[in-house]
């Protein structure tokens, strides 16, 4: 456990540094106590410039309730993926919600975004500078956000959003996934995290979720932060019923 915990910390700080060339020279004549004290500044500069608790507190103020979606930049080879994110976009325009999601025009993300647009939605983009070039950036959004990174990207989609729904996708989907129910594990926000199970395909990781459960690795209490839906009417009518 420890030796984890440390390899994090020192590549948190190989991060730091790098971001300040030159700091390993100016702190050669330092003593021992002070270098573990400039680490420590520095492992939790780097937490503050990831977690930021301004950033994932309560939702931007605004008269419009908005939901973020999570989901892949493929289309997927079951037709069913592609219908079930119309209809996740249709029905957050039909709530009157507004939409929050990864700013690209391609796969479901396309797809969701399209359809909520076509509905009269709100459609927020959250874009990182990497992808900012290419060519998946939708240009048809209500706005579009280009944050410096993939970090930053997801603190500013919890900050806009009031719920969180998940369609299928890949690592960048499970990353997202497990990263927002992490945090309300750690009580940084308290917005409902809702995975919609198209055809069965969350099926494993829902199986594997309930493994950890048994296992002693993950609290009962906790495996039920995350919501599963059966499709996407179910999902955002959870929402809608939750209220403000």
């Amino acid at each position: 456990m420890h030796s984890g915990m440390f390899g994090s910390e020192h590549a948190a700080l190989r991060r730091v540094t790098r971001m300040r060339p030159g700091l390993f020279r100016r702190t050669a004549n330092l003593t021992e106590s002070h270098k573990a004290a400039l680490h420590s500044s520095l492992i939790e500069t780097e937490r503050n410039e990831r977690y930021s608790g301004f950033t994932m507190s309560a939702p931007e103020q605004s008269t419009t309730r908005r939901v973020a979606v999570y989901c892949g930049s493929a289309s997927g080879t079951d037709s069913a993926f592609l219908a079930e994110a119309l209809a996740l976009g249709t029905a957050i325009a039909g709530a009157g919600f507004g939409m929050v999601y990864g700013g690209a025009s391609v796969g479901l993300m396309g797809a969701v975004a399209d359809a909520a647009l076509a509905g009269g939605a709100e459609v927020i983009g959250v874009l990182p500078e990497v992808l900012s070039g290419s060519e998946i950036a939708h240009s048809g959004l209500t706005r579009l956000e280009v944050v410096m990174t993939m970090h930053a990207r997801k603190a500013r989609m919890v900050h806009l959003a009031d719920a969180f729904l998940i369609l299928p996708g890949g690592y960048g989907t499970l990353d997202e996934l497990m990263e927002i129910v992490m945090w309300k594990q750690l009580r940084l926000h308290a917005k409902p995290c809702i995975l919609i199970n198209t055809a069965g395909y969350w099926d494993g990781l829902l199986g594997f979720l309930d493994t950890t459960v048994t296992a002693g690795f993950l609290k009962a209490e906790n495996r039920k932060l995350l919501e599963v839906a059966k499709d996407s009417d179910e999902a955002v009518g959870r929402v809608v019923k939750g209220g403000p």
